[in-house]
């Protein structure tokens, strides 16, 4: 059942405890110095937004759970394995590279990438464990940040996930690191991150038989004692390999005048401040991957797959994607004079694009020599393209009544040509009693084309060739959030022409009509003094359920207590459940690590519950959970987020954070 912990790994946490906790009880009064603070960055302008350290207790333990990536989370079943959310309106875009996008939620990347501003040395170091000895799940991370100066900072991370899974030929290695640094002068500024990333994770297409989990003496004689680990799976010799490589340097220098503060009696400067009016923007941004499949057992190879255009002896091929873009750009800066209450920006981009995968020897190309090694494309112009984007960036960022962010690209030339992409939100707040109430209006429309691989693309078992029209999407939503109600409501509506997805037989295909999503999600916090229950509910309806299939209802609940113990350990204890509605949920694809549609099985209708138990003392937070503890006892056996996958049945999860400050 997996509910065993190895004996070694929990002495070493243990150990690890007893040294911290006494660290943290007895660490000496800090200085006081200036506080912490973080942001992140957007693409391609480097404008920086205001985010929070991570150093919270409550519902720490949650993030170590497979599916706590959203409220309907559809997955392979291991940590750190390939996901995708089904909430449709937090659903990334589909990537120029399609392969990552199952691993998105383990992926390193700029647009969540933190910056810290810690004064002092920050290392922040957490470790997980759980599963048992045939089911490990290990989560090591580390992050440190130091300033040089009140100026310059630099920082570094890594992230190991090692998971063998509950099921048979189901492991995972996640492992990605960065470094990153930044200089914000009153002149010239630099926001610079390095990351890279190598996930590889065992490909077993899911169980042969779901009646191991529904009706398991159906398929074991009359036993219903199920050893997970021996339940046939169908490949047990194949992997895919994610690597990824990313450089972000973004280069400000502002342009200005110096502002005086003089004494009212001496006449002398006091003090003078720096006030920017215009700033000169270059972004270099450098990102490379590769994703790998490979499968040694030729039989299940030619089996498991429909087509084998290749041979029938296994499969080990590799697909190729870098793209270079350089930015240059002019703005305005926000609030230089009183007059002034925006910033705008202008740029251009210039991106060169190469993909490399294996040659096409089933139409006769000649450069088909050996099938498994990458070569460039067919044909040349789709070996090297350029495109130009134009764009600009409005934005109000300080203010009481009213801030705003508009943002535009357009495709000038070469690959992107004809391509837009407007988004924008606004937002006020206005004070509610004691309160303040906030209201955010948000949409975008969108004009663009698919990934250079949706069009073209070789393999041993899928290849296809399309000339598909520009996607075409347009969203609108609003958001109000009253604190002191713990009441957050969110509406939105959108419409896809020209969709792109893949169908039964997991090819890429294309729906020109329009379809129409309507999502509304509340969630509603309750508060009895020590008690806490958490809710978030979302309803979504797509006009297409053959084309775009979705759960109506998906509903999140956390129910807890919180108290301290001897005024210095803090603890919340509680009880989680996730439940969604049961649809047709997608299939997973092993070959392209795509998500497809399949009309033959639904999922959902189960309840998967958490019990929990979070603590924090000082600066060491620290957690004990038991996933999936309704398993056999309520909420159903159909545990299947993804046809043939299922989730983890229940298992003992531990860890320890800590953040050190030196």
């Amino acid at each position: 059942m997996g509910i065993g912990i190895n004996k070694k790994r929990l002495l070493v946490l243990a150990i690890s405890l007893c040294m911290l906790v006494p660290l943290c009880v007895n660490a000496k009064k800090a200085q006081r110095i200036e506080p912490s603070f973080s942001w992140t960055i957007s693409d391609p302008l480097g404008q920086r937004y205001p985010s929070t350290i991570d150093t919270l207790l409550n519902d720490y333990a949650q993030r170590f759970v497979p599916t706590n990536q959203s409220i309907a989370w559809a997955a392979t079943g291991n940590y750190g394995a390939p996901g995708q959310n089904q909430i449709f309106f937090e659903r990334p875009e589909r990537s120029e590279f399609f392969f990552e996008d199952a691993q998105s939620a383990w992926i390193p990347s700029i647009d969540d990438h933190q910056f810290f501003n810690t004064r002092i040395p920050m290392t922040i170091v957490s470790y997980t464990t759980g599963g048992g000895q045939q089911a490990t799940q290990d989560r090591t991370s580390a992050l440190f940040s130091g300033n040089i100066d009140r100026k310059s900072q630099v920082g570094g991370a890594i992230d190991y996930i090692y998971s063998k899974g509950s099921y048979d030929a189901q492991a995972d290695k996640d492992f990605s690191w960065k470094l990153f640094g930044s200089h914000i002068g009153d002149r010239y500024e630099f926001q610079g991150v390095f990351l890279n990333y190598n996930l590889l994770n065992k490909e077993n297409g899911g169980i042969t038989d779901d009646r191991y989990i529904t009706r398991p003496a159906e398929v074991q004689g009359g036993d219903t004692r199920v050893d997970n680990k021996s339940i046939p799976v169908n490949l047990s010799d194949a992997h895919s390999r994610l690597v990824g490589t990313q450089v972000f340097l973004n280069n400000r220098y502002k342009v200005g005048y110096y502002k005086y503060e003089r004494d009212s009696i001496t006449d002398t400067i006091v003090s003078k401040t720096y006030v920017p009016v215009t700033s000169f923007i270059y972004t270099l941004d450098f990102k490379r991957n590769q994703h790998r499949f490979i499968n040694q057992n030729g039989y299940q190879d030619s089996t498991f797959f429909k087509n084998s255009y290749f041979g029938v002896g296994g499969t080990d091929e590799a697909t190729t994607y870098w793209r270079l873009r350089n930015t240059v750009g002019i703005s305005m800066l926000e609030g230089f004079t009183k007059k002034v209450k925006f910033g705008f920006s202008a740029y251009i981009t210039h991106e060169l694009s190469k993909y490399m995968q294996i040659a096409d020897t089933v139409t006769g190309n000649p450069n088909a020599s050996d099938k498994l090694t990458p070569v460039p494309f067919t044909s040349d112009s789709k070996y090297k393209l350029n495109a130009i984007y134009v764009g600009g960036n409005l934005i109000k960022q300080h203010g009481s009544l009213l801030t705003y962010d508009v943002s535009a690209e357009f495709g000038v030339t070469g690959i992107g040509k004809g391509e837009i992409d407007i988004e924008g939100e606004i937002a006020t707040k206005f004070k509610l009693w004691k309160d303040t109430v906030s209201v955010r209006g948000y949409g975008f429309f969108k004009n663009l084309g698919g990934s250079v691989f949706i069009d073209e693309f070789t393999s041993n078992h899928y290849m296809w060739q399309n000339e598909f029209n520009d996607e075409q999407r347009f969203r609108v939503g609003g958001e109000i959030d009253v604190p002191f109600s713990g009441t957050n409501i969110n509406v939105g509506y959108e419409t896809l022409k020209n969709h792109v997805y893949f169908d039964e037989n997991a090819l890429p295909a294309q729906y020109t009509p329009a379809i129409h999503v309507l999502s509304a999600t509340v969630s509603q916090n309750f508060r009895f003094g020590p008690l806490g229950w958490d809710n978030k509910f979302t309803f979504q309806t797509s006009s297409n359920e053959n084309v775009l299939s979705l759960p109506k209802f998906s509903i999140y609940s956390n129910l807890y207590f919180t108290f301290r113990v001897a005024k210095v350990l803090h603890v919340q204890i509680g009880v989680d459940c996730n439940y969604y509605t049961k649809y047709y949920a997608p299939k997973y694809n092993p070959a392209t690590m795509v998500f497809y549609n399949q009309r033959e099985i639904k999922c959902g209708n189960f309840a998967l519950l958490n019990a929990y138990a979070n603590f924090k003392l000082k600066k060491a937070r620290f957690f004990v959970m038991y996933q999936h503890f309704n398993k056999g006892l309520f909420g159903g056996m159909n545990y299947f987020s993804l046809p043939h996958y299922p989730l983890n049945p229940g298992r003992f999860q531990l860890g320890v954070s800590v953040d050190f400050v030196n």
